[in-house]
Formats: C-alpha cells, structure tokens, sequence
C-alpha cells in the first residue's frame, strides 16, 4: 500500500515538474520577444511560437494533459452524433428572431413613450 501511495505522489510530484516547466519554456518564448529587441521580429515571432509549441508539448505529457487529450477525442465523438439544422431551419430561425426581436423593440419603444406621457401629465 505505500509502494502505491508513493508512486502515485512521484507522479503528482513529476507532473507539476512538467507543468512549470512547460510554463517556464512559453514565458521565456514570451520574455525572449521583448527582451532581444535587437533581433528581427520574424525570428522573435519564431521564439514565441516555438515557446508555445515546446510548452504545450511538455504539458500534454503529464497526467493532466493526458486527461485533457482524452477530454478533447471525446468531444470530438460527440460532436460528430450532432445533427446540425439545415439551411432552411436556420434562415427560418433567424427570420423568426429577427422579427420577434422588431416586435419587442416597438413594444417597448412604445412602452416607454406611453410612460414619457404619463409623466409630463403628473409633473406637468
């Protein structure tokens, strides 16, 4: 039981390693850019994104990134059993919105005249 226990804090230990070091790499790609003006910016973009790239690499190895990967496949399943609206649902949806939202905005519109009148009769 504490083989376990232990192995598993090696790894929680090993994974927040991963963790600031991969936050380490994409601020130095970040410091990099604005600390060596002097280079061209092509090359300090190239720093950022290598820093981003390099950064991104070393977090999806740890436990949590694992997660997130598997996260992200998932989605991409469930995604895939969506059955999206046609064009012709879509265009009537937003005719219907549209109009509803007109008839809203003249509803209120006159709302708020009645009100503006109401209140210059009382105060006169």
């Amino acid at each position: 039981m504490t083989t376990t226990s232990q192995e598993s804090s090696q790894s929680g230990v090993l994974d927040i390693i991963k963790l600031l070091v991969a936050a380490a790499v994409l601020i130095g790609g970040l410091y990099g850019y604005y600390y060596l003006v002097e280079w061209s910016l092509p090359l300090r973009v190239l720093l950022v994104l290598g820093g981003l790239i390099a950064g991104v690499t070393i977090a999806m190895t740890s436990a949590q990134g694992l997660r997130l990967w598997a996260f992200i496949q998932g989605s991409r399943v469930e995604i895939r059993k969506v059955i999206w609206p046609t064009k012709q649902e879509t265009t009537q949806t937003a005719i219907a919105v549209f109009v509803f939202t007109l008839i809203m905005a003249l509803f209120f519109w006159a709302l708020d005249s009645g009100l503006l009148w109401l209140t210059r009769q009382l105060v006169g």
